[in-house]
């Protein structure tokens, strides 16, 4: 998961992206980067948060009328500026490119592009992959079109497997974006004045005065020439799976993602927590959120069970999201900074924790102990999804079997191990229920193990060898 977000015919482009950027940081916090183009393309990435990598000088360094940024959060690749987006080639024409999602097929992409394409990859970011595709068809045709254009996204389409959301420019030609066939992750535009902006989230459109846009829809290739006519192709039929985990945990309350605004999502979500607790009501004094992204589904809780709903925890905003972090060792690290107890609202009392999922089982086992030490009666625990428990390929850091508590212990051994009196998962069905309304068109694979896309057993051995590699 990382977060894109890119802008065509502003009159600063730096500062749209800067904007939008920050609005997107929590998709990914490991590195970022804005490239803007103004007769040339001015290249700025960075490790850390987007903040503290750019400041009044890049302003007059970073000029032009168009450009993409990115945030990130790895999943192929180690971690590090090396490995930062947006990424460049200088054949044909000059293109930069960023994507959100994960190629899932990288290794053998990697292997066909050295020896069939004679392009060498410099370094490990599967986006390299795609932009090298890319150009590589590109650059076998004469000149350039919206009809050629089409013809090398196609070509993407038919050799790279996974996710991908991706932002491209391509010199004196034009802005581009596509999104896979099976549209994994999110990719939504909008267009005010001569302004036209896309994003992963609705949130980055809107903080740049952008409040109409609409998805890119998979399989789709949308581009935007340098007289600002807009040209649009869905190129293959969708196959949408969209990912669930984008509702219950990635994407911000206040985004729209494919239609369905994720705070409502997570108040249904919470609705249907209820449902399946209501006959242990009384098995509980109060209901606490575990900040920040449980707090809209333990509202939605506590108020169908008629409980009191109390914020017990509080949450210093300047450790980021634990589960994204690269690495096991800094996610260890950064829970034990995370959370501090408000102590009045959990002395002798049976709490109701609420969580958004469970993934290791490092973050809760460690919240359980910390209410159990503030005076807590009793410590009950309970996420808005079902257990975790198959390995994704398709942007989520979690890429081996092993790594989910789930899978080493029984579910009614899971309180258990997390020092919890009971816990309880929301069931898939509703899940998808209290997500789509009707809606069944999503990726459940880490849930369900139904998987949208097939994936080797080699690249999967892959993949898993290169996380544990990255993470040290």
């Amino acid at each position: 998961m990382c977060g894109i977000f890119g802008v065509t015919g502003s009159k600063n482009a730096f500062i749209d992206l800067y904007k939008g950027l920050k609005m997107i940081q929590h998709r990914g916090q490991d590195t970022c980067g804005i490239v803007t183009y103004d007769n040339h393309f001015n290249i700025k990435r960075a490790e850390g948060l987007v903040t503290t990598a750019f400041g009044e000088n890049d302003i007059s360094r970073l000029t032009g009328s168009v450009g993409i940024a990115h945030v990130r959060y790895p999943t192929i690749g180690k971690g590090g500026v090396e490995n930062a987006q947006p990424v460049y080639t200088n054949t044909p024409y000059g293109i930069v490119m960023a994507h959100n999602g994960n190629v899932s097929n990288y290794f053998q992409l990697h292997e066909r592009l050295q020896k069939k394409y004679h392009r060498y990859i410099n370094s490990d970011v599967d986006v390299q992959i795609i932009l090298n595709i890319f150009s590589y068809h590109l650059s076998r045709q004469q000149n350039f079109s919206f009809e050629i254009l089409c013809d090398t996204v196609k070509k993407v389409f038919s050799e790279v497997k996974g996710s991908y959301s991706v932002i491209a420019y391509i010199a004196e030609r034009g802005f581009v974006a596509f999104r896979d066939p099976i549209g994994f992750r999110p990719l939504v535009f909008g267009r005010k004045d001569d302004v036209t902006a896309f994003s992963s989230e609705s949130v980055s459109l809107e903080a740049i005065g952008i409040d109409e846009y609409e998805d890119v829809k998979p399989g789709e290739v949308i581009f935007i020439d340098e007289k600002n006519k807009m040209m649009r192709r869905v190129l293959e039929e969708s196959r949408q799976r969209a990912c669930i985990f984008e509702w219950v945990y990635f994407a911000r309350p206040d985004s729209v993602i494919d239609g369905i605004d994720v705070y409502n999502a997570r108040y249904r979500l919470g609705e249907k927590l209820a449902e399946e607790l209501k006959n242990r009501r009384n098995d509980f004094d109060v209901i606490i959120p575990v900040p920040d992204t449980a707090r809209t589904a333990s509202l939605a809780c506590a108020t169908k069970l008629n409980l009191p709903y109390r914020e017990g925890l509080i949450k210093n905003r300047y450790i980021g999201r634990t589960f994204i972090m690269p690495g096991q060792k800094k996610r260890m690290d950064a829970i034990r900074e995370k959370l501090h107890p408000i102590k009045i609202e959990l002395s002798g009392k049976r709490v109701l924790l609420i969580d958004d999922s469970i993934v290791r089982g490092n973050t809760s086992k460690s919240i359980v102990k910390l209410v159990r030490d503030s005076g807590a009666k009793e410590v009950h625990f309970a996420v808005y999804s079902p257990a975790l428990k198959f390995p994704c390929f398709y942007g989520i850091d979690i890429q081996h079997a092993d790594e989910f508590l789930a899978n080493r212990a029984p579910l009614d051994r899971i309180a258990n191990e997390i020092g919890a009196d009971s816990m309880h998962y929301l069931s898939l069905e509703g899940l998808v229920n209290g997500v789509g309304m009707g809606r069944k068109n999503f990726c459940t694979a880490c849930f369900s193990g139904k998987y949208p896309q097939n994936v080797t057993k080699d690249d999967k051995s892959k993949i898993h060898c290169d996380r544990k590699r990255a993470d040290g």
